[in-house]
């Protein structure tokens, strides 16, 4: 991510470091009551309409009844983006090893950045590296702007090469959302298989 993009995505993080905080504080005056979820009440999500990798037009509400871990990203980043959802399969892998029922109820969406190449041929193809169940999403380069816009991920496409090649900066940012669409967790995207499955196991029901 570059030092621009760093800096326009500073009031997202603060905005989603306070919730964190103001859960957390609610966890501790409860007195070992059930704990708050992190993003409980964070104004980020909503429904949208965009293409799958077979290119069927879904909407994120056909989803409700199940948990849904978001990235946002795209094929051609050269490393960032394969690590994360690696790491991200790897620990919703491991989840459901654990506890199949609940795991099965995680649905993972990737939802591109770059939709001017990825189309849904090609994210079915890159998709199908990581999990079995991924579900890609592209579209029009409006309609992932304003998808982008109601789920607080910014992203800039860089200045292309000699070659035509391009980058595109973005929100790096895994979030699990709940059966209802809401904005449940954060999840560590950067961290181990088993970390990401403990926190599929904290925050699902």
């Amino acid at each position: 991510m570059n030092k621009c993009l760093s800096k326009l995505l500073a009031p997202v993080a603060l905005g989603l470091s306070l919730c964190a905080l103001s859960a957390c504080t609610a966890q501790e005056s409860g007195g070992g009551q059930t704990e708050e979820a992190p993003l409980k009440g964070a104004k980020m999500g909503g429904d949208f309409t965009l293409t799958n990798q077979d290119g069927e037009k879904i909407t994120f509400s056909d989803f409700d009844g199940q948990y849904r871990m978001l990235y946002f990203g795209y094929t051609y980043c050269p490393d960032v983006c394969p690590i994360d959802l690696q790491q991200l399969a790897l620990g919703l892998k491991q989840f459901e090893k654990q506890d199949p029922k609940r795991g099965s109820n995680i649905q993972p969406i990737f939802v591109s950045i770059d939709p001017e190449r990825d189309t849904p041929e090609v994210m079915k193809q890159y998709l199908a590296a990581f999990h079995p169940r991924y579900i890609g999403l592209t579209g029009s380069a409006e309609e992932i702007a304003e998808v982008a816009k109601k789920y607080l991920v910014l992203y800039e496409k860089t200045e292309p090469n000699e070659e035509g090649g391009y980058l595109v900066a973005h929100t790096q940012m895994a979030v699990l959302y709940g059966p209802k669409g809401e904005p449940v967790a954060i999840l560590p995207h950067d961290g181990t298989p088993q970390e990401i499955a403990a926190e599929l196991d904290r925050w699902t029901r």
